[in-house]
């Protein structure tokens, strides 16, 4: 296998496990089923009518949430073999590119994507742990499995 695969496909393979995992988690404990959640994530190309697709539509939203992964370990990876600040400083560049990417995707990608647009603002909690999740989850793990693939070449 190449060594920009093998970099790769671990990082985004574990950011988007853990990302998923949260979501999951967080919004299982407040009653919204799994296959509800992979829907919503479907919901970006399909609009209200992921909601009506069952398990297909919720295994649409997952393959999409791992597209939405690799890209970004993508992105990272590509701009870590040109930035030497993203490689000296993993964890602040990690942080910080979590931080673009919640941006990247809750100001750009949702508001064009067709998600229905929610009838009431998400609560103090949704938002801090959407955030970090991204931050954490997201952008650290990202950089410190990048930096690891490409400090082995």
């Amino acid at each position: 296998m190449n060594k920009a695969l093998a970099t790769i496909l671990p990082a985004g393979l574990v950011a988007g496990i853990l990302d998923i995992t949260d979501a999951l988690v967080f919004y299982g404990l407040r009653g919204i089923a799994p296959i509800r959640i992979l829907q919503s994530i479907a919901s970006g190309l399909l609009g209200r009518a992921a909601y009506q697709g069952g398990v297909g539509t919720a295994a649409l939203g997952l393959l999409l949430h791992f597209v939405i992964a690799f890209g970004a370990t993508i992105v990272f990876y590509l701009a870590a073999l040109k930035l030497e600040f993203l490689r000296r400083y993993p964890v602040l560049s990690g942080l910080l590119y979590g931080g673009a990417v919640y941006l990247f995707m809750n100001y750009i990608v949702v508001p064009l994507s067709a998600v229905p647009k929610p009838r009431a603002a998400g609560t103090p909690v949704t938002l801090v742990n959407g955030v970090l999740a991204v931050v954490l989850l997201v952008g650290l793990t990202i950089s410190l499995l990048v930096n690891r693939g490409l400090s082995r070449r």
